[in-house]
């Protein structure tokens, strides 16, 4: 610890803070922290923050906290809504073109799933909007993947999932997992899925109305694909043209994730995807 700093002023706050962390302190904790009192200060200094708004800011972290219970997490919603989980998404999964995109996991992904044969139905609440979801699992140099993972999980046709809804929906409904063979190929029945709000009743939801901002979600498909060797790709895929693929409340739709939905009047759902992974070493 070092005393070249004691006493604190406006033009030194952050040497005045910096300075007090101690010299046994993780080099990687003192590192983040540093930043985080540097940039924090520099953003208090920017904008002049009164008193006032000072202790908005607090009462709005506290209200955040107050949200949070073992179903819900308004803190991650925070980070979702300001594009903080996408931004520590992308630096930590940066892949070379080409390779299928990350986006973020949302937290409605549930563990235990049951595995199922290709072609499974998961929809288990008889949705009309019916889709087959199919495609191919691949290296980056196109070679199928054998034993590779599919996680899979969508809301159902109201844009609820089944874990927002116990004893209303079926157990697992539109959840499934599902195992590559030889020829890397997977296919399996769903529905649909559709657009829908992120929970908006709390202090993030007044957040987003204070800005101006909607608290919809584009219709997306989860997947989660590991292959051993691979880096695992957690993922959605977009269902093209809806109404808030520019505006997604968590900023988690990329162009190269955007996946046509294409009527099929003649087969034996009334919908069809068909999107490709592409997988990236594990180095």
């Amino acid at each position: 610890m070092t005393d070249t700093i004691a006493y604190f002023t406006e033009s030194e706050s952050v040497d005045a803070v910096t300075a007090r962390v101690g010299e046994r302190t993780d080099p990687r904790i003192s590192l983040v922290m540093n930043a985080l009192v540097t940039h924090l200060h520099a953003f208090i200094k920017d904008v002049e923050l009164t008193q006032a708004e000072w202790a908005l800011a607090v009462e709005f972290l506290t209200k955040t906290g107050q949200m949070c219970d073992g179903n819900r997490q308004e803190f991650i919603l925070l980070s979702d809504v300001l594009g903080v989980s996408m931004l520590v998404d992308a630096i930590n999964n940066r892949r070379p073109a080409g390779a299928t995109e990350n986006t973020v996991l949302g937290p409605f992904h549930v563990d235990g799933v049951p595995e199922y044969e290709m072609g499974t139905n998961i929809s288990k609440d008889g949705g009309k909007e019916t889709c087959l979801f199919q495609g191919i699992v691949t290296d980056l140099g196109g070679k199928p993947l054998e034993g590779a993972r599919i996680d899979v999980w969508s809301d159902n046709e109201d844009g609820f999932y089944d874990v927002q809804q116990p004893g209303i929906q079926p157990h697992n409904n539109n959840r499934g997992v599902f195992v590559t063979g030889p020829d890397g190929l997977y296919w399996f029945e769903g529905i649909k899925p559709v657009s829908y709000p992120i929970p908006n009743d709390g202090p993030v939801g007044q957040l987003l109305g204070n800005l101006g901002r909607h608290p919809y979600r584009p219709a997306h498909m989860h997947f989660i694909v590991s292959a051993p060797g691979f880096e695992t790709v957690i993922t959605h895929t977009f269902v093209a043209g809806d109404t808030y693929l520019k505006s997604d409340a968590v900023f988690g739709v990329k162009k190269t994730l955007i996946a046509e939905y294409t009527q099929t009047p003649d087969g034996d759902t009334r919908w069809q995807s068909t999107f490709d992974f592409i997988m990236t070493p594990d180095t």
